[in-house]
């Protein structure tokens, strides 16, 4: 196929499913006080049903992985769009918090699929070389429909109902869905495995994926379950910012993502081509990720806005995990691979998008509930605390005279 083919039968239709799939993870964000005056969340609920995505996403990595596997990205990634969909419109129907819950989860599942298939097409129509770059791009689709979810939706509510934004989003749920079933091409037949817990262990003991997901597994959990609701809520409560202003931060800070994806894929290959592997990449910025989340530790009011928008730029080198795993396994493993990180990330993005919450609802709120400072500060802290270990343990390995070079391994 051509660049241009490339370009409009994969690329472009997967990353709408990305985009839509980033969107509507992150839109709680800044509908968080729709939501909380619809149903009366407290922060615990507010967490819980924000975090749904991340466990409805869980449960359906293994099956989604075997099916992308088995039957190609494009029917798989149609059926669960159309799911997707579903879910949307019940969400927008929901009148209390286990409707809410309920269909949340629904959606999740329907969006499961979104990312891996996409890495499923790109790595199977693009060359490794490039695999860096482009998958940089596809994230730059997810943090262009993250950075929809929040001033475009702030603008949206101005005129409508939020109830009639996830109308829409069904409908272009279902849009989506069949521009892949009619535009994608199907992938060349590859050598398949059956589906038994030798292949999953596979994936587990190679040694890039273990080395990866030690270092960066962790605070790319932190990056989604903080991302897609909290720094919002921090902002208003310990800000004290307007809804206006929140939403304009939470803009800049997902618009951010888009550079931040496209900076990492460049990086990655300029530093492979002076003899740094992908995994060095992700230690620096990994280390830098934890600084900035120090600064929302200490509570330094005047860096507020800075922090809410470095927390998204720098947190997007969490996404190069992907590439290294992809870049590890045969095509036959590729969908498998991508599944078994994704069934870490979203168990974890949901533990810590739930207890975030409820670290945060063990202080008392004021008469405009609002949490105090000091929720925060021992929220992050202990988001700090659980992302160190995986550091130390990367620094030592590479000071370690008998650790191999992790380009051997790939």
């Amino acid at each position: 196929m051509s660049g241009l083919a490339v370009l409009c039968l994969v690329f472009l239709p997967y990353a709408l499913g990305h985009y839509l799939s980033c969107l509507l993870r992150t839109v709680n964000a800044v509908l968080a006080p729709q939501l909380v005056s619809a149903a009366g969340l407290t922060p615990g609920d507010l967490g819980l049903l924000t975090s749904a995505y991340f466990f409805a996403f869980a449960l359906a990595q293994l099956p989604v992985g075997i099916a992308l596997d088995r039957y190609g990205p494009r029917l798989v990634q149609f059926l669960m769009l159309l799911l997707a969909a579903l879910g949307t419109l019940a969400f927008a129907g929901s009148g209390d918090f286990v409707q809410m819950l309920c269909a949340r989860t629904l959606m999740g599942l329907g969006l499961a699929g979104c990312f891996m298939a996409a890495v499923k097409a790109i790595s199977t129509w693009i060359s490794p070389a490039r695999l860096p770059s482009v998958q940089g791009y596809l994230i730059a689709a997810g943090g262009l429909g993250a950075a929809s979810s929040t001033l475009p939706v702030r603008l949206f509510l101005q005129h409508a109902d939020w109830r009639w934004l996830f109308i829409l989003l069904a409908a272009a749920c279902v849009i989506v869905g069949f521009l892949i079933l009619l535009l994608a091409p199907t992938p060349p037949a590859t050598p398949r495995k059956p589906f038994n817990l030798g292949v999953l262990a596979e994936v587990y003991r190679h040694p890039a994926f273990r080395e990866t997901a030690a270092l960066v597994l962790v605070p790319h959990t932190v990056f989604f379950g903080i991302q897609g609701l909290w720094i919002g809520r921090w902002l208003t409560d310990v800000g004290r910012l307007p809804e206006h202003s929140v939403a304009w931060l939470l803009y800049l800070g997902m618009a951010a993502v888009i550079f931040g994806a496209i900076a990492v894929g460049m990086v990655t290959e300029w530093a492979a081509k002076r003899g740094a592997d992908a995994i060095t990449v992700a230690g620096v910025g990994v280390a830098l990720f934890v600084v900035v989340q120090c600064g929302f530790v200490m509570s330094y009011r005047p860096s507020f806005a800075l922090l809410a928008v470095l927390f998204t730029l720098v947190g997007t080198i969490t996404g190069i995990e992907y590439t290294i795993v992809a870049q590890a396994m045969p095509p036959a493993l590729t969908g498998r691979a991508s599944t078994c990180l994704n069934l870490l990330i979203f168990t974890g993005a949901f533990i810590v998008q739930a207890g975030f919450g409820q670290i945060v609802g063990l202080w008392t709120p004021d008469a405009a509930q609002h949490y105090p400072a000091a929720a925060y500060q021992a929220a992050f802290l202990v988001l700090v605390l659980v992302q160190l270990p995986g550091i130390a343990w990367f620094v030592w390995r590479r000071r370690s005279p008998a650790r191999k070079p992790v380009e051997s391994l790939l």
